[in-house]
């Protein structure tokens, strides 16, 4: 069990929670998380936020059951804390870009704290959160609200680039590095897969990924992947 040290709301929906716990993690891993006994069924899956000596900080969205009642804690209450699982974003050098839409800033933010002086850009749909955190570590930092956070990224301009956000916004990012070829340069594009995971740990399947070489889960065989490596069905 681990112990909540502060539950902010951000904005509407939004929360940034601090859990005390010194298990880490690495940038891109997540946990799983339930702050209650029998129901729901699943706990549920979230990206580390930042992982410090002495804490886990998460950001999530409520979006369900479970979230609204992550929602509900308060310091001092207790959760169940799995993890870290899953493969996470590498460690790179060069010119380096973070691009999230919505809550998929969550996992970087942990990207930025661990590789400094990366370009930063973040797509919000209607109310922009965070952002003042990021600003103080970014080269760069890059704000939309209302529009397409990808029509400002030169891919051709980085080595990396780390995208995370809804499924769309993946798939446009695959397209976006294809197209990157016709300049002559691609950079190395990694994507942060938000599926639905119920075992966190791919015993159940339920997260499967279409890849070049077939069905991977992106619980263990992610949640980040290659552009090269993903097939979007939709």
């Amino acid at each position: 069990m681990a112990t909540v040290i502060s539950n902010e709301l951000l904005a509407d929906g939004v929360y940034h929670l601090q859990v005390e716990s010194g298990q880490g993690g690495e940038m891109g891993q997540f946990y799983m998380l339930r702050a209650w006994d029998a129901y729901p069924l699943l706990s549920r899956p979230l990206s580390i936020h930042l992982a410090r000596p002495d804490r886990i900080e998460f950001l999530y969205h409520v979006v369900g059951e479970g979230t609204r009642m992550f929602a509900e804690l308060k310091p001092g209450d207790k959760l169940q804390l799995e993890g870290p699982f899953g493969t996470g974003f590498p460690h790179v050098e060069g010119r380096i870009a973070l691009v999230g839409g919505g809550i998929g800033i969550a996992p970087l933010y942990y990207c930025a704290h661990e590789l400094p002086d990366s370009d930063i850009y973040l797509g919000f749909s209607r109310e922009a959160f965070r952002t003042d955190a990021f600003r103080e570590l970014a080269a760069e930092l890059t704000v939309d609200v209302g529009g397409l956070i990808l029509d400002s990224v030169d891919f051709s301009e980085y080595d990396h680039i780390f995208v995370c956000g809804p499924h769309p916004m993946l798939k446009a990012a695959q397209l976006k590095w294809i197209a990157a070829e016709t300049s002559g340069h691609r950079p190395n594009v990694y994507l942060s897969l938000e599926n639905r995971m119920a075992c966190g740990i791919g015993a159940c399947l339920v997260c499967s990924v279409s890849c070049r070489d077939g069905q991977r889960k992106a619980c263990a065989d992610g949640p980040v992947f290659l552009a090269e490596e993903v097939i979007f069905h939709d």
